[in-house]
């Protein structure tokens, strides 16, 4: 099992253009390494596709990179994010999960683009394709990039304050599992589930400490804990959280390139938690050795 110094400065969370990050997974690197990251989680939403990429770049520039996934999930009509890191990317049951997710974000993102464009909005289907490159994984980030380029929105997050957050009019729901069958998965595939931004009440769907308690017991290996969308006391929170049911605390960036203000290494994870969680996997890290 490798280990990291206590210096090590490592973020678990970032995204590539293999979802709705917009740099490559090797660009996505070489920033972290300009960072002056040591490690970083290359957790794309419901895709594992750039890890490749990933691994030779981290290997080029002296980045250790965790390979992981943010999985879409709904609880009660909440969206749930959880990371897993290290699965086995040919876990058949796992990998049709994430193929059936990804195929339905596509469909529920067409009938979006058709609600806006029927109200007048300056979005069509062709655009956001046109626009979104070879994604593996489509998500409203790509309608707001387009909203932004046709002069509608000036960034992403005007887009989602106003039309394409979760109780717009133009709103459509996809399939997303409960998150106890993804922390399953997860498991099965040899990876070790986090639950992302629990407490993130900008982004509309705060959750309550009862799912918390839930998913620990249903096989949670950590809990997200310091995140830009985590106010003082909602750290507090989730560190409690974290102690009382045996969660590894992380921190990261949930960093998208210039999709969000997110800059590589404003919270991270401390050397012990990652560790923590290493011991829990199957998997290799890909890039560099510790």
């Amino acid at each position: 099992m490798p280990s990291f110094p206590q210096t090590a400065r490592i973020d678990l969370h970032t995204h590539s253009t293999h979802s709705d990050g917009t740099q490559a997974p090797a660009e996505l690197v070489r920033e972290a390494a300009r960072a002056g990251l040591d490690v970083v989680g290359l957790t794309d939403h419901d895709a594992v596709s750039g890890w490749e990429e990933a691994d030779v770049a981290g290997r080029e520039h002296d980045v250790v990179v965790v390979p992981g996934v943010e999985i879409s999930c709904s609880w009660r009509g909440r969206s749930v994010h959880l990371l897993g890191y290290l699965p086995d990317p040919a876990h058949e049951e796992l990998a049709a999960e994430l193929e059936r997710t990804r195929e339905s974000r596509t469909g529920r993102l067409r009938r979006m683009v058709e609600r806006l464009a029927s109200a007048g909005y300056p979005v069509t289907w062709s655009e956001v394709l046109a626009r979104s490159g070879d994604v593996r994984s489509l998500g409203r980030p790509h309608i707001a990039d387009v909203l932004v380029r046709n002069g509608r929105y000036p960034d992403r997050d005007a887009a989602f304050a106003d039309v394409l957050h979760s109780r717009s009019d133009f709103h459509v729901s996809h399939y997303a599992p409960a998150p106890e069958r993804a922390i399953a998965l997860v498991r099965d595939a040899g990876g070790a589930p986090v639950l992302a931004h629990p407490f993130a009440a900008a982004r509309g769907h705060t959750l309550p400490d009862s799912l918390v308690e839930e998913l620990a017991d249903a096989g949670l290996a950590g809990l997200e804990v310091e995140h830009r969308d985590h106010a003082p006391r909602d750290r507090e929170r989730a560190s409690r959280l974290a102690r009382r049911h045996g969660l590894v605390a992380t921190g990261s960036s949930d960093y998208h390139g210039s999709g969000k203000p997110n800059r590589l290494g404003e919270h991270t994870t401390s050397a012990a938690a990652l560790g923590a969680l290493l011991e829990q996997t199957g998997g290799q890290l890909l890039g560099a050795s510790p």
